[in-house]
């Protein structure tokens, strides 16, 4: 081979050197990009976990004291409708 011919060769091993560099500097760069994206989603997944939780909780004390008022309200209308049969029998003797 002539050094002509190895200075071209060189100059093409150099440029595709720089090529690969390149490419290797965008893909470190969309890595570390990924990589935050993925930690904002999990910080993100976090608080919607704890915020869910929170609202499971608040989900079921609101079920206990429904289903508490629910029952105070079954005991009165049965009262009532009990007074109401006894006011009605002692009407008819």
């Amino acid at each position: 081979m002539g050094s002509e011919t190895l200075r071209m060769r060189n100059e093409e091993l150099e440029k595709e050197l720089r090529s690969s560099r390149e490419r290797e500097e965008r893909m470190k760069e969309e890595l570390r990009m990924t990589c935050e994206r993925l930690r904002v989603a999990e910080e993100a997944e976090e608080r919607l976990c704890t915020q869910l939780s929170e609202l499971e909780a608040e989900a079921v004390d609101h079920v206990r004291e429904s289903t508490a008022q629910i029952s105070l309200l079954m005991d009165k209308l049965s009262l009532a409708h009990k007074l109401l049969q006894d006011a009605s029998l002692s009407l008819t003797h």
